[in-house]
């Protein structure tokens, strides 16, 4: 019994501090979402990050539970805790399952979405969004083109740049210290080289993976201090059943 409640105190500290680890990911995510809104279209990818945030939420009274019950058990508290743990698995449970999916789903979205930008891309119309949005990637990720460079070499004949004038990449690929710099394929010096696909997509694993395992060590963490709440209930029984 001793054990049992210094384990849920320290776990009730783990929890507390795990709170904003996962409000974190859940953070990047919606960063992630907003900055690049026009690659991925579909409003609901944001729901990994406002799952990991609700559940970050439901953390802080959860932790405070656990450590006020190790000091002093009560019937109330330790029913309330329970369920709370519920809550937090099925949460969790689902965020890990969707941070999995969507880490699938949305590498797609981003290699098509893009690869459609970069072919429509209208170096005259730079308002239209997916102009604005390949525009934006380049420049945020200092990167150019979808997989390399090269990709403006078949999308420029065939949308934003003339017949018969020297093919060239967008401005945006133009690396910052190069002021004068045109988009011209005779300066590569003064351009990124690398396709923007990668970086996102590598930003976008990174991004579901650390909400995955951090959904996956605190499932693990909540049953251990449900088995030591447990243990706990198991010396103090109910006398009222009607509180469950």
């Amino acid at each position: 019994r001793l054990f049992a409640r210094s384990v849920l105190r320290f776990l009730g500290f783990i929890l507390l501090g795990t709170a904003a680890a996962l409000a974190l990911g859940g953070v990047f995510v919606i960063l992630m979402y907003k900055n690049y809104r026009y690659l991925f279209q579909e409003s609901f990818l944001s729901l990994p990050g406002w799952l990991a945030i609700a559940a970050a939420l439901v953390l802080l009274p959860t932790g405070v539970l656990a450590i006020s019950i190790s000091a002093k058990s009560s019937r109330y508290q330790q029913g309330a805790f329970m369920y709370l743990l519920l809550v937090l698995l099925c949460l969790e449970i689902s965020l890990a399952i969707l941070a999995q999916f969507y880490s699938v789903w949305m590498a797609s979205q981003l290699k098509s979405n893009m690869g459609r930008f970069v072919y429509e891309y209208n170096e005259m119309h730079s308002q239209v969004p997916g102009s604005r949005a390949v525009d934006e990637v380049q420049k945020k990720l200092q990167c150019c083109g979808v997989q390399n460079y090269t990709d403006w070499l078949k999308a420029t004949a065939a949308s934003w740049h003339l017949p018969g004038k020297k093919p060239r990449v967008p401005e945006s690929c133009c690396k910052e210290n190069y002021s004068d710099c045109r988009g011209d394929l005779d300066h590569l010096e003064q351009l990124f080289q690398e396709g923007c696909l990668k970086k996102l997509e590598d930003w976008l694993h990174f991004i579901m993976l650390y909400v995955f395992w951090c959904c996956t060590a605190l499932s693990v963490l909540e049953l251990l201090a449900g088995v030591s709440n447990g243990i706990l209930m198991r010396h103090q029984p109910f006398c009222d059943l009607q509180i469950l």
